[in-house]
């Protein structure tokens, strides 16, 4: 064996009795598992539950004039819709308080006039009203209020036997996601979102912790090498953070019920790299700050709060501006919500695929390579 061999497998041994010791570090304080395994279960029964983006059973008042056949129908048809809850009102300035108050998110207005326009044209109007201050809301109301309206038009005019004059017949096709569930489209996003937090805080708030106790110096001094320290600290909380990722995707399909069109080992892959991504900011992180308190600080705002606005996962990033639209191309969260929702939802869509895990390689080995310069200059 020559000398070269010898170091080799020296450096092996050193390799491997750091990952034992982060492993023993690991058992002996749990703050690690609760972080891999507590966190994703406490964010997902938070976010996966209380974040949801679809309009069921919105309380509307309806206000009718004169009561007919033909408003009963109508408002018959409100009754039936899972979007809506309609409460029965006896004036508009009733209505118009109910909404000020926020009881109701609309008014539907019937007039007096509604069934006789409706005999001797075939066609009435109504009045709706919509509460704006959620402009998302109350957008979606009001398509929902249309549908309703289209429906129950073409529905009357079966019965009647006339017939109804549309310019445009629309079949609509969903793809994807055809219950048009937000979750299905949220808890993959979810997950992103909960690994970066994750990643960065594994090695974030572990490596800071040695820098309190002055272990870290202590490891520096030995004679193993750059390398061996970075490697002996991102192998076993990779293994940690991959099985925090496992339990998340566990939960979204069973608990949540999110499909999953894609193959596990490009979620495998994809997840793979972006763990390393986010265990890399995290020691980043950590030979800058080398303080639990502000490592911790550091990681919520560099990593968690842009991976929740800036990735996608609820804000369309083509409807930012121009400048934050550029600005979310240094996110790794970004990458990593496309191949979740195309993976869930889509399938394997390698276009998409291989373009982000190839941004997301970039991505892990410039902050791997920073990382490895910072600590070296920490050892001259």
């Amino acid at each position: 064996m020559n000398g070269q061999d010898l170091h080799r497998g020296k450096g092996s041994m050193r390799l491997k009795g750091l990952i034992c010791k982060e492993g023993y570090q690991i058992i002996r304080d749990p703050s690690s598992i609760a972080i891999a395994f507590v966190l994703p279960i406490v964010l997902l029964f938070i976010f996966g539950y209380g974040v949801s983006l679809d309009a069921e059973y919105v309380p509307i008042a309806v206000v009718v004039e004169h009561q007919t056949r033909e408003t009963s129908d109508f408002v018959a048809g409100l009754r039936h819709s899972r979007y809506f809850s309609p409460v029965i009102m006896t004036s508009i300035q009733e209505a118009e308080r109910s909404l000020m108050k926020r009881d109701v998110d609309g008014i539907v207005w019937i007039r007096g006039n509604f069934g006789r326009q409706m005999l001797s044209t075939g066609n009435a109007p109504i009045g709706v009203i919509v509460n704006g201050v959620d402009a998302n809301q109350a957008r979606i109301i009001e398509g929902y209020m249309q549908g309703v309206w289209i429906k129950w038009i073409e529905q009357a005019s079966i019965e009647g036997g006339r017939s109804l004059l549309i310019p445009v017949n629309v079949e609509h096709r969903i793809w994807f996601n055809a219950q048009m569930r937000s979750r299905n489209f949220l808890v993959p996003g979810l997950i992103a979102v909960i690994m970066t937090l994750i990643g960065a805080m594994l090695t974030a708030m572990v490596v800071a912790r040695e820098w309190e106790r002055g272990t870290m110096e202590a490891l520096m001094v030995t004679p193993v090498n750059v390398r061996e320290i970075i490697l002996g600290k991102v192998i076993p909380y990779f293994v940690l953070g991959m099985g925090g990722m496992a339990l998340s995707v566990i939960m979204a399909i069973w608990l949540f019920h999110v499909p999953l069109r894609g193959s596990l080992w490009v979620l495998f892959i994809g997840s793979s790299l972006f763990l390393l991504t986010a265990l890399a900011m995290g020691l980043l992180i950590s030979v800058m700050a080398k303080t639990q308190f502000v490592a911790g600080q550091i990681a919520m705002i560099v990593t968690f709060l842009p991976a929740f606005i800036l990735s996608g996962f609820i804000f369309e990033i083509k409807s930012m501006p121009a400048a934050i639209q550029v600005l979310t191309y240094l996110i790794a969260a970004r990458y990593f919500v496309d191949i979740l929702q195309t993976v869930f939802l889509a399938g394997d869509v390698w276009p998409i695929v291989i373009y982000n895990s190839l941004a997301l390689i970039v991505m892990s080995l410039f902050l791997f390579i920073v990382v490895k310069r910072h600590m070296k200059k920490r050892l001259e």
